[in-house]
């Protein structure tokens, strides 16, 4: 496994830790044209239950 050889600054360390961020996740319109509802992409919607055009679990 490596190992750092010398310790890493604190504005080196700032700036890599600067790129950490949490990004909002994508929401995308349900192909279902009664319910247009957004939903998480490649997941299920959960107010109609459909995906890919297909009824894969009951509406919640």
């Amino acid at each position: 496994m490596a190992v750092p050889k010398r310790k890493m600054s604190r504005s080196n360390t700032r700036t890599r830790r600067a790129q950490w961020k949490a990004v909002a996740p994508s929401l995308v319109a349900c192909s279902n044209r009664a319910c247009r509802k957004p939903r998480l992409s490649h997941v299920a919607c959960p107010s109609c239950g459909q995906y890919d055009g297909r009824q894969v679990v009951q509406p919640a």
